[in-house]
């Protein structure tokens, strides 16, 4: 009989410390309705006491979600975890706490300055506190994949006893490499004397991109949950990929005792929600969710594929949620139409007045745009959702001059406090002219790290979705914009990351670490 595999995904706690990847509370809640619509077992909705907003993500997470279970992240606190009890009171389903503490002699010598002995006791201490909260606890030692296996199997020990049904053993740093990471997980099993008490997960981060390949390691050692982010978003190099975690499970059955309850189906869309999101576009190659990830260019492998897809397909791209897009609307659909596509893709709205307010967009794109396919109707509640919530700057207008021997200019209005503002200047180039246009008026002297342009759909006349990247003073944000002309879409991105840094900062990590 075939063993079930736990799937956690951090894609809203992990996955949102990378770089300028902040979520709204309701951006979150939409990528969580995704991950239940994919049947993802445990969301790890975010860290309470980070914030107040993330806090009332992991609150409004776990009012929004009936089947999965919804996790809060603590460190091994009281204080913290009371708060991620709080958090999850209320709960219209199963909920767990998250807590941790780090277990290398690196971390705990230099960062938490203190004895093993210390750090067992907290621990401990920290597992009780959350077993008043709920029943479902789960205890991750910090840097396990760089940690005494002696003392790992002590604290293991010790918070299976104090109450935790899983313990998650992470490679913080990306340190291990598969048959070192699959041999640890398997001596612990072996060596820990309540182990058989316990579900053995696995959080792997992807610092050597190894990240899957340890998760798989894992898997085939013992470990029955493993943690992981949807396209691998999350710090530095990023987390295991969701995708390629659970395909390789389904599609090496031969190798594999269990399996996940996904419906993967579901993979692409997800995928999709979360790169128009986070500002995250997903490369072309990438496995599974990229663009070309079922494209055959050679002619030796198109000749194989039409006369037996197996022979360069190890995977049907169906299973996965790539198919024809649905071009059900356009400029004569009505709202009804629209509501129901919508409702069909598992976008729910608020009000009316939300409502209203997409499908105004949605006409508005009609008119530019013949074919309205599914990923323009998720860009769309997305902008619609930017829009609403950055409200100090608007863009009125854009004027570009650019053509072959001539320096290009740029004339933008903008709304700023509802006042019109003008400003122009010329540039390397068209985007670059309208950028420095922008600042002129704004001054925010920020430095532009990224500039990235995806089609969101084929065509001449697709959308195009820019993701613009600034910092100032170490605070980095993503800026996102689409429109079916790229410089419009360039500078409603430029000005979406202004909005972003002024406004207050959403969250901070206290916890001075990762696992």
């Amino acid at each position: 009989m075939t063993e079930r595999l736990l799937v956690f995904d951090t894609t809203l706690r992990d996955g949102e410390q990378s770089p300028g990847a902040s979520m709204t509370r309701e951006e979150k809640v939409r990528i969580a309705k995704a991950l239940e619509r994919l049947r993802v077992d445990v969301i790890e909705a975010g860290f309470p006491t980070a914030s107040v907003g993330d806090f009332e993500s992991v609150q409004a997470v776990a009012q929004a979600i009936r089947e999965s279970t919804v996790c809060g992240l603590a460190r091994a606190l009281v204080s913290d975890i009371d708060r991620a009890g709080e958090a999850l009171r209320g709960a219209h389903t199963q909920t767990r706490i998250h807590t941790f503490i780090a277990t290398s002699p690196i971390h705990m010598e230099r960062k938490l300055r203190m004895t093993q002995e210390q750090v067992l006791d907290q621990a401990v201490i920290a597992v009780r506190r959350a077993r008043q909260h709920t029943d479902d606890v789960e205890f991750s030692p910090e840097d396990a994949g760089r940690s005494e296996f002696d003392f790992l199997c002590r604290i293991l020990e010790a918070v299976i006893a104090a109450g935790a049904r899983t313990v998650n053993i992470p490679d913080t740093v990306g340190y291990n490499l598969p048959n070192q990471f699959g041999n640890l997980i398997y001596r612990l099993r072996e060596r820990v004397p309540n182990a058989d008490k316990a579900v053995f997960s696995v959080h792997c981060h992807n610092d050597l991109g190894l990240a899957v390949a340890n998760s798989l390691a894992a898997i085939q050692n013992g470990a029955r949950q493993v943690e992981c982010t949807i396209n691998g978003l999350g710090e530095r190099a990023g987390n295991a990929a969701l995708e390629e975690i659970v395909m390789a499970v389904r599609t090496r059955r031969d190798l594999f005792t269990c399996d996940t309850r996904l419906d993967t189906s579901q993979i692409v869309s997800c995928s999709r929600l979360v790169s128009t999101i986070t500002g995250f576009p997903v490369q072309p190659n990438k496995a599974i969710v990229g663009a070309n990830a079922f494209a055959h260019e050679a002619g030796i492998h198109q000749d194989g594929v039409l006369k037996s897809r197996e022979t360069y397909e190890i995977m049907r791209a169906e299973d996965v949620g790539w198919k024809a897009n649905r071009m059900v609307l356009g400029k004569h659909s009505g709202r009804n139409a629209f509501r129901a596509r919508m409702d069909e893709l598992g976008i729910v709205f608020g009000s009316e007045e939300e409502l209203s307010r997409v499908f105004g967009l949605f006409k508005d794109l009609a008119d530019k745009k013949h074919e309205i396919f599914d990923e323009d109707l998720q860009s769309l509640v997305t902008v619609a959702g930017l829009e609403k919530k950055n409200e100090s700057i608007h863009l009125l207008g854009v004027h570009v001059c650019s053509e072959t021997g001539t320096i290009p200019h740029a004339l933008v209005r903008i709304s700023i406090e509802g006042k019109e503002h003008q400003s122009e200047a010329v540039g390397s180039g068209p985007v670059d002219a309208v950028f420095k246009a922008i600042e002129g008026a704004v001054e925010t002297q920020s430095d532009l790290l990224l500039y990235s342009v995806n089609a969101i759909t084929g065509g001449t006349d697709a959308q195009g979705e820019v993701t613009v990247r600034l910092e100032k003073g170490g605070r980095i944000v993503n800026g996102q914009g689409a429109d079916t002309d790229i410089i419009v879409a360039s500078a409603k991105a430029y000005i979406n990351a202004i909005n972003k840094l002024l406004m207050p900062p959403q969250r901070s990590h206290p916890q001075n670490g990762d696992i």
